[in-house]
C-alpha cells in the first residue's frame, strides 16, 4: 500500500481547505488533474524540502465520491456525517467535498500549494473553508494546553490510522474528519489555572494527567479518551486573530474506523453517561463537522488516468 502522508506529525504551518465541487460543469479533466497535482506536489516536496516535512492529503466527502462516480463499493464506513446532538451542545454537520491538509515547516510551501490546487479547481469548485494554522509552543492549543497528548506513536499510529485487511478493497486508505472550533477566550481565561485544569483534565504547565480519582468525570481527558484499544492520530492545530477574539482549534483526525470518531463525539456531546458531557464545550463552539476519506497514491494515480 502507498498511503498519503496521514501519519505525519503536526507541522509549523498548516493551511486546511474545504472545497465543495459545482454540480453543473463537467468534472472529469479538472478532477484527473488534480489528482495528478497532489502526486507531483507531494513527489517534489520529498525532493526540494527533505528536511520541511512538507506534504499534502486530500480527502474526497462521501457526495462528492459519488458525483465523480468513483470506486465502489465504496469505502465500508464513508458516509454523509450527521449531526450529533447532546442536551446542550451538538456537533454540527456541514457540507464539503474535498478537503486538502497542507503542512510544511515553511510557510511559503504552504502557500504555493494551496495557489496550485486553487488554480485547478478555480473553475468546478467554490472554497468554502481556509484556515491557516500555527503551533503554538510546544504543540500547546490556544487555550494553553498541550494538544495531542494521547496521539499515537510507532506502530500503533499506523494501526489507528490507516485502514488494514477489515476493508480490502481500501486497504492503505483512511478516514478523516475535521471540525472547526470556535473558543471564548474571554470566559476561559476569567477560570482559575486549577479550575482550567479540572476541564481539561491535565496539569497546565507540565502536562500531567489526573489520576482517576482527581479527574472529574466530564473534563476532556476523560470523555474524549474512548479507550487504548480505539484511539485516532489527531493533528489539531490553533489558528484566528487575536484582535478580534476570534481563536480557534481545527480539530482534524484521522482513523483506520469512523466508528471510533463517532464514540468520542458522542461521549463528548451528548455524555457518558448521557447528560454528562465534555465541559470544554462550554468554552468551545463546533462551528463544522465533515467526514471525508483519504485514497492511497496508487488510488490518485487510478483516478487520474
Amino acid at each position: 500500500m502507498n498511503s498519503q502522508n496521514v501519519l505525519d506529525y503536526a507541522n509549523n504551518n498548516t493551511i486546511f481547505m474545504v472545497w465543495n465541487l459545482k454540480k453543473d460543469v463537467s468534472l472529469n479533466d479538472s478532477f484527473k488533474k488534480l489528482c495528478s497535482l497532489l502526486i507531483n506536489l507531494n513527489n517534489s516536496a520529498n525532493t526540494r524540502f527533505p528536511d520541511c516535512k512538507a506534504s499534502v492529503v486530500m480527502g474526497i466527502g462521501y457526495e462528492a465520491w459519488l458525483w465523480l462516480n468513483l470506486s465502489k463499493p465504496l469505502p465500508k464506513e464513508l458516509v454523509s456525517f450527521e449531526p450529533i446532538a447532546g442536551s446542550k451542545h451538538t456537533a454540527v454537520a456541514t457540507s464539503g467535498d474535498l478537503h486538502f491538509h497542507i503542512r510544511s515547516k515553511e510557510f511559503s510551501f504552504c502557500i504555493d500549494t494551496a495557489a496550485a490546487i486553487s488554480a485547478v479547481l478555480s473553475g468546478i469548485g467554490e472554497s468554502i473553508e481556509e484556515i491557516h494554522g500555527f503551533r503554538y509552543w510546544d504543540s500547546r492549543s490556544i487555550l494553553g494546553f498541550v494538544d495531542g497528548t494521547e496521539n499515537p506513536h510507532g506502530s500503533d499510529r499506523e494501526f489507528f490510522g490507516i485502514i488494514g485487511d477489515e476493508d480490502s478493497l481500501y486497504k492503505g486508505g483512511s478516514y478523516l474528519f475535521v471540525q472547526k472550533y470556535l473558543h471564548d477566550l474571554n470566559a476561559w481565561k476569567s477560570l482559575p489555572v486549577e479550575e482550567q485544569e479540572k476541564v481539561i483534565g491535565r496539569s497546565k504547565a507540565d502536562d500531567i494527567e489526573m489520576s482517576d480519582d482527581e479527574k472529574p468525570s466530564n473534563s476532556h481527558s476523560a470523555l474524549a479518551n474512548v479507550g487504548d484499544d480505539l484511539k485516532i492520530v489527531r493533528d489539531n492545530m490553533p489558528f484566528g486573530s487575536m484582535s478580534t477574539n476570534e481563536m480557534g482549534t481545527y480539530f482534524i483526525a484521522y482513523a483506520s474506523t469512523f466508528t471510533t470518531i463517532q464514540k468520542m463525539l458522542t461521549n463528548m456531546f451528548v455524555g457518558s453517561p448521557i447528560g454528562n458531557y465534555d465541559r470544554i464545550l462550554d468554552f468551545s463552539t463546533a462551528k463544522t463537522g465533515t467526514l471525508f476519506f483519504v485514497p492511497t497514491f496508487d488510488m490518485l494515480d487510478q483516478f487520474a488516468e
